[in-house]
């Protein structure tokens, strides 16, 4: 989405409040250099008490202190944190999943097919959106809140899967033969015999239902954007905050959305992003999380409306790094940065989940540094908003790799979000640019070089494209693992990989698990390469030194690479130093813990990001006659331009240049 301004700021809850302060808190965020607040995605209860008895006086009540000290506001639909009224009057309201039935208590916990769940939905939505209808400072709204499908599983949501099934395949014969179901009698009679997918062995057919219910918030998200564009004006947008898979902190490509299909409810694509801090920051979360939001809208700029300020427990960022997390979230093409959230909270669950204000509700270190990026934002704001970036590297993403591995049964390497990661991190310390691409895409040709991550199941139209591509002149590296079963998890009987290996030439058809071999971690194959084919890295082991690890064919006017074992991150560093070169990929001189970030800004020139993820000082050559816009220096064509320790420079090529 197109701005004029870079917008900073922090989600923001009256209604958690031990005291009314709206005024007090919009001063202070004012004067921090804020400009935006999310509120009411999470407070059904305080604006619907009891079963259509209604209560608006907090919402009215942040929406006039925003309005008083102009800051802009995005409302957000409460849809998903039920009341204990509505849990009361629809026992079935909560989802029944495959660890049981849901109870009351935590959020998320409902069935978003559920007709009495929906109802009431609209009618709070409705509601809430003609209360904020006269306030001009609301720039937007937010569909729902980090929507996932709940893993319901009961009756209503199998038998829509059933409709699902129907339409797919059409016979219960064609389902049978796409999932292998004659393995332990498992094959249909007819479609009265589809037994309860929490029972299921089949991969193919565990892995369909999941399909079914990543679409299921892809309507339910559909669903609520129809709603909203009933009451919203032109100038307004509608948003969603999309997260990513969750190990304490966002780690990889969701399983439970498919992000890409789901962000055709939204005008502009936001996202949720938490990270590790103090020594454990790398920025590698907050690259990837940012290049997936980026892609949601075919390269636009994104919206990142939740990260944190202190954050959790053991995350408090030391000085400098919530600078250098902000300009982070810029230099990959973000144009807002939101916290979670503007206050601590003083009872719940996320008491400890600290804001920008701590419980004394006073300005401390957080808030001191916070006001520094808020005041560089509204400086440069004109300069950093919009940033277009540009990347050689097609990285492609797959949720039908990501169940296919889950539902792999033999499959004891890393699961799809550690092999996601191992390429992605390997790229990011290298300084090599990605875009984050579908399996779905079908033309590559915009891109030098695709990179495939235990992409494990591909349709022939995937595979296909890929050959066409490397016939004429692009380049892939492939993960283990990658392009080893079809669209429904089914594994091809073609030699592997994928009936590809004219294109990688090479194949294999043994695969074990490394034990005691040198650099290599979880997984290998044993790859056996053509004549023509160069072996870029053997095994070091007595009985895997005749087999390659890593290889590299050129075929036609392009190539192909295979990396066929889980390498430490080491020796991939240095495989990929010497690969991608001769793939055509100029790198950077710089490494990790500097990080390079390139785009250009609305003026049309070249703005170069430089990160450092060090304590240490470091020094980075300019690359072109600039300027570094939050000091003002300027420097010439490889000047060396210093950063403190998790400090952040931001150059701007010299116009005309």
């Amino acid at each position: 989405m197109h701005t004029t301004q870079l917008y900073y700021g922090a989600a923001y809850y009256d209604e958690y409040m031990p005291v009314s302060r709206v005024e007090e808190d919009m001063r202070l965020m004012k004067e921090a250099g804020m400009n935006v607040i999310r509120i009411a995605e999470s407070t059904w209860s305080t604006w619907e008490p009891r079963d259509g008895e209604f209560d608006f006086t907090s919402l009215h009540r942040m929406l006039d202190g925003a309005r008083k000290y102009g800051i802009s506001v995005i409302v957000g639909t409460p849809s998903y944190a039920i009341p204990p009224w509505l849990a009361a009057k629809y026992p079935d309201i909560l989802a029944d999943t495959h660890a049981g039935p849901e109870r009351y208590g935590r959020r998320q916990n409902m069935d978003i097919t559920h007709p009495g769940y929906r109802a009431h939905c609209e009618r709070i939505i409705r509601r809430l959106l003609a209360e904020v209808q006269p306030y001009e400072n609301v720039i937007g709204f937010q569909l729902d809140n980090e929507t996932k499908h709940y893993d319901t599983c009961g009756p209503r949501a199998q038998a829509l899967f059933k409709q699902w099934l129907q339409n797919k395949f059409g016979t219960v014969e064609a389902m049978n033969q796409a999932f292998g179901l004659a393995y332990w009698s498992n094959s249909l009679g007819s479609w009265d015999d589809l037994p309860d997918v929490r029972g299921t062995i089949n991969g193919s057919f565990a892995a369909e239902y999941e399909a079914f219910q990543r679409h299921l918030v892809t309507d339910f998200l559909l669903w609520q954007r129809r709603i909203v564009d009933e009451y919203r004006r032109p100038d307004q947008f509608v948003t969603h905050n999309f997260d990513y898979e969750w190990r304490g902190y966002s780690h990889g490509y969701q399983p439970d959305v498919d992000q890409f299909d789901a962000a055709q409810a939204v005008t502009v694509a936001g996202c949720d992003i938490y990270h590790p801090t103090g020594a454990a920051l790398t920025g590698a979360e907050i690259s990837f999380g940012g290049d997936v939001a980026r892609a949601l809208k075919g390269g636009e700029n994104f919206f990142v409306l939740e990260t944190q300020a202190q954050g959790p427990v053991g995350r408090l960022p030391q000085p400098g790094q919530l600078r250098l997390q902000a300009f982070a979230h810029l230099a990959n093409g973000a144009n807002m940065v939101e916290y979670w959230h503007w206050h601590s909270i003083h009872n719940g669950i996320e008491s400890h989940w600290k804001g920008v204000l701590s419980h004394d509700l006073t300005p401390g270190a957080t808030y001191r540094e916070a006001a520094t990026i808020g005041r560089d934002f509204a400086r440069l704001g004109s300069r950093l908003a919009n940033l277009r970036r540009r990347s050689p590297v097609a990285f492609v993403v797959s949720n039908r790799s990501l169940t296919g591995l889950k539902h792999s049964a033999a499959f004891a390497g890393p699961n799809y979000g550690d092999a996601v990661r191992w390429l992605y991190d390997a790229l990011f310390r290298l300084n090599v640019p990605c875009d984050i691409v579908s399996d779905d895409t079908r033309d590559f040709s915009a891109y030098p070089l695709v990179v495939l991550p235990a992409v494990y199941c591909a349709d022939d139209g995937l595979a296909d494209a890929l050959r066409r591509y490397a016939a004429g002149g692009g380049q892939i590296l492939a993960g283990f693992r990658s392009l080893f079963a079809d669209e429904n998890v089914k594994i091809r009987t073609a030699a592997q990989p994928g009936g590809l290996t004219d294109v990688f030439g090479m194949t294999y058809d043994e695969f074990t698990v490394p034990v005691d071999v040198p650099q290599v971690s979880q997984w290998m194959e044993l790859l056996r390469p053509d004549a023509g084919t160069q072996t870029l890295l053997r095994y070091d082991h007595p009985a895997y030194s005749m087999y390659a690890a890593a290889t590299y064919h050129p075929y036609q006017k392009g190539g192909a690479a295979y990396i066929g074992a889980m390498l430490e991150p080491a020796a991939l560093d240095a495989l990929l130093e010497a690969l991608l070169p001769r793939m055509g990929l100029a790198l950077q001189p710089e490494r990790w813990p500097l990080v390079i970030k390139e785009g250009e800004n609305d003026a049309g020139h070249r703005l170069r990001y430089v990160l450092n993820y060090s304590a240490k000082q470091a020094a980075a050559a300019a690359p072109f006659a600039c300027t570094e816009l939050l000091g003002g220096q300027r420097y010439t064509a490889g000047q060396a331009v210093p950063l403190a320790g998790w400090g952040v420079a931001i150059l701007e090529e010299d116009a005309g240049r």
